[in-house]
């Protein structure tokens, strides 16, 4: 028998957005409602725990001249103009209240020795205005919050859940269904209403920052039930990751006054962003540094054959590293034996930040196409694609988003639930839908009878293949190159085997399972960016250097047929900031 689970809200993800969309929908709904909140992982091994830097917002104006508007301007800049700026607007209007929030949950935010909130400065970012916690903000906001929600007795927390699949019924929400982990037992979970928070998408590329556990899900499963994915030709690259493992080196250590050097010992930031240096925004500085990689001026690593440059912290002093980056110090030392008190560290660019998603309004309801909305579905954090990132994200813009339409979904979704009479049933095309998902699951992919692919060598050849052809730098043929030989994958994946036949903690299946997303993503990634005839934010095509507004000022919708991604487009939202040349 399979088992059937029945909620109000059910929330798919346990980082940020999820959790903070868990507390609100409890806090809103006075204990009334009953609420899941389903993560692959332990709620407090999501990925959020990893963010360092910090948070953006406004909290000073008076102080230092910072200002909403000013804010807003920065982001839309920093977005190369493509995000939706009534969006942005509602980002810097709700970031200091979330903040704030936070600050009195509990968040053991970093401050000066009147007690105010620091802020460090960021890239893009005009004013100081991005609230810290030494270099662990991630973690201390993440734990903040699942302590918090542990206090309502409403919220279910389903550990190490892998979701299969969404069920949507004549474009509305019914549930998902998922294997539990530990028994291997595959359960139905039906509710009223839901939130996708599943995080980002990493793993698509080799050199990541990102969890083994970034794998998208939320993307495919909503791409397959009729969900259009938007801007998915913009991966975000992280200008400073760790060579050779890949692990982030936050914005903060150029925020606190890091230099980054060549090989030449010279700071060479001047050359593409004098005003701002290493604090331009982080398309600017990872394209400078793959540039003074390209023309000889960086350096390699001999056992990864990784080019990198420096960052030099050491005239920052052993002191301010221990305060105010002592968790950069620590993951330095201990990974690859270099403490920067005594000498640089090598970083390069490495992806980062999934900027496309779920396609959302501006409370984070999704779209079943371009217009038509899905009554009790949101999606929140990096899962959803609101569009205040555009083509280019500003660093500390994300945890604020989370918070922000974590808050809002988990509201509107609290609202919803309490008003539906509906309850959910396990009958009709719900039951058909789930035991077609079931037979798929153990019939198709456990016990199959094909030894032919190994999955993992399928996943380290994606790997490289959008680590050479769909990084930094693109152009027509590396990426029609790597559409080919993607598709050839995705072919030889269908006879993948799996070695191990078991129930209990079947880590094979569920690799499995979310090799087969991230092949899909790296298509939908590659066309789109085949498609966008222009450079913009993060996109920056060798063949095409300008960018476009004539004909690209607008939106990517992604659309799953069998053949592959279909797309269409939609028009940018301006309220108040034209388009106008980036320079910094």
């Amino acid at each position: 028998m399979v088992e059937v689970l029945k909620y109000d809200v059910l929330i798919l993800g346990s980082g940020l957005a999820g959790l903070r969309a868990a507390f609100e929908a409890a806090r809103i709904s006075n204990g009334k409602i009953r609420i899941a909140v389903v993560s692959k992982v332990h709620a407090m091994r999501s990925h959020s725990v990893s963010a360092e830097g910090g948070a953006s917002a406004v909290l000073y104006p008076k102080e230092n001249g910072d200002s909403l508007d000013l804010h807003g301007y920065d982001t839309a800049k920093g977005s190369d103009f493509l995000a939706d700026q009534d969006a942005i607007e509602l980002l810097v209007q709700t970031a200091p209240q979330e903040i704030k929030f936070l600050d009195h949950l509990g968040v053991p935010w970093s401050r000066d020795p009147q007690g105010k909130i620091l802020q460090r400065p960021f890239g893009g970012m005009t004013i100081p205005r991005t609230t810290f916690a030494q270099d662990k903000t991630g973690f201390f906001l993440l734990s903040t919050l699942y302590d918090n929600t542990l206090r309502f007795g409403n919220i279910d927390m389903l550990h190490e859940h892998f979701a299969t699949s969404i069920i949507l019924e004549n474009g509305v929400f019914r549930g998902i269904t998922a294997i539990d982990l530990k028994t291997g037992e595959f359960k139905v979970i039906l509710a009223k209403a839901g939130i996708i928070a599943t995080g980002g998408n990493g793993r698509v590329y080799g050199f990541t920052t990102m969890a083994h556990s970034s794998t998208g899900d939320g993307y495919s499963l909503a791409y397959r039930a009729g969900i259009p994915l938007k801007d998915f030709e913009f991966p975000q690259f992280h200008p400073t990751a760790l060579v050779p493992n890949g692990i982030l080196i936050t914005e903060g250590a150029r925020g606190e006054g890091g230099y980054l050097v060549n090989k030449d010992g010279e700071r060479f930031m001047k050359r593409y962003a004098p005003s701002r240096m290493e604090l331009a925004p982080r398309d600017i500085v990872s394209r400078s540094i793959i540039t003074e990689i390209n023309q000889g001026r960086g350096f390699t690593d001999e056992e990864s054959g990784l080019s990198y440059v420096l960052l030099d912290l050491r005239h920052l002093g052993e002191e301010r590293l221990n305060k105010r980056l002592p968790m950069i110090r620590e993951i330095s030392i201990k990974t690859i034996g270099v403490d920067p008190v005594d000498e640089p560290i090598p970083v390069r660019p490495a992806m980062h930040y999934m900027m496309g998603g779920i396609h959302v309004d501006l409370k984070g309801q999704v779209y079943i196409d371009a217009e038509k909305k899905i009554p009790n579905l949101w999606a929140a954090g990096e899962a959803a694609n609101v569009s205040v990132h555009g083509a280019n994200r500003l660093g500390s813009n994300s945890l604020s988003e989370c918070l922000v339409w974590g808050h809002f979904t988990g509201e509107e979704a609290a609202k919803y639930a309490m008003t539906s009479s509906t309850e959910p049933g396990y009958d009709g095309y719900v039951k058909e839908a789930a035991e077609k998902e079931e037979k798929r699951i153990f019939d198709g992919l456990l016990h199959k009878e094909t030894n032919a692919e190994n999955p993992y060598d399928i996943k380290h050849e994606m790997n490289k293949i959008m680590d050479t052809y769909v990084y930094v730098f693109r152009e027509k043929s590396g990426l029609e190159e790597a559409y080919s030989s993607l598709k050839k994958l995705r072919e030889r994946f269908n006879n993948s085997r799996i070695e191990d036949r078991g129930l209990v903690y079947n880590q094979n299946l569920k690799d499995l399972m979310e090799i087969d997303f991230l092949l899909e993503q790296a298509e939908i990634i590659t066309l789109g960016a085949l498609n966008r005839t222009e450079s913009r934010g993060a996109h920056a095509r060798i063949d095409y250097p300008k960018r476009d507004d004539v004909n690209w000022l607008k939106h990517t919708l992604a659309f799953y047929t069998k053949e592959g991604p279909s797309f269409s487009y939609i028009p940018v939202r301006i309220t108040k900031w034209k388009p106008e040349e980036r320079k910094y």
